[in-house]
């Protein structure tokens, strides 16, 4: 098999308590070739001796304060690999045979992207990902994102076509590159767990979790057009969502605080 070339961006912030994990998961996979790059907003903690110390050849952007857009699209714009996937620096691969499986599947459907499943990460344990995914179409896709971020993978070419991501979003970026990935090709679905997505209390989407729901909304809306019964439903998934989220909420925090730290959702 002609294995092709990986690029493995990964964006960090003062991320010195995980990166090793992640570091490790990338450095184990066997029998591929990987372009690693490294796009930092100002680490002060160790972060960057860190990556300086990494024991092989990687590219190392310092100083890319614009927000995790702008550091995602600067990871691409540095990138040389064919296949191109975003692991944060708190995020991890499964096991040394991702990246091959990954290319496996590419090579064999002939697909320009593809996503598999994550499993979490909660207080150090490694837990399975509780949720049943819908079979994949752009069409459900519109109705929720159910696609992980850090086990997505796609071509740079088709990457570049797609604009990359909107630097105008905080929350909902990888959504809305989704389904513009969507409208141009048909992404491969894997079933299998490929990457650990650490819950955290810095985890964006977790601090932030109403903003990001809200955001999902303005996503939808946004592709949908002017067509009046679809953004009704896209208003009423929203509500529903809102007000599940913040049940959820409330019940993980003993104070009942409605805004303190939950998990992240299918939304």
């Amino acid at each position: 098999m002609n294995t092709p070339l990986f690029s493995i961006i990964t964006c960090t912030l003062n991320s010195a308590e995980w990166v090793d994990e992640s570091i490790r998961s990338v450095l184990c996979q066997r029998d591929v070739c990987v372009d690693y790059v490294f796009v930092d907003g100002g680490s002060t903690d160790g972060t960057l001796e860190k990556l300086r110390s990494i024991p092989r050849d990687i590219t190392l952007i310092e100083n890319c304060r614009e927000g995790i857009s702008a550091a995602m699209n600067a990871g691409i714009t540095a990138a040389r690999g064919k296949i191109i996937a975003h692991l944060h620096s708190d995020d991890f691969y499964l096991h040394p045979n991702v990246l091959r499986d990954v290319g496996r599947g590419f090579e064999s459907s002939g697909c320009r992207w593809l996503f598999g499943r994550t499993a979490l990460v909660i207080n150090g344990r490694l837990i399975p990902e509780n949720y049943a995914a819908p079979r994949y179409s752009r069409a459900q896709l519109l109705n929720g994102n159910f696609i992980p971020h850090p086990a997505t993978f796609v071509e740079r070419s088709l990457l570049q076509t797609s604009g990359g991501f909107n630097t105008r979003l905080r929350y909902a970026m990888d959504y809305d590159l989704w389904l513009r990935l969507a409208a141009i090709a048909e992404p491969l679905q894997l079933d299998t767990a490929l990457t650990a997505f650490r819950e955290h209390a810095g985890s964006l989407s977790t601090r932030n979790r109403m903003a990001a729901i809200k955001e999902d909304l303005e996503v939808r809306l946004s592709d949908t057009g002017p067509r009046p019964l679809q953004r009704l439903m896209h208003h009423a998934r929203y509500l529903v969502r809102r007000q599940r989220a913040l049940r959820q909420i409330a019940r993980q925090q003993p104070n009942g605080n409605p805004m303190s730290k939950g998990s992240p959702s299918h939304a």
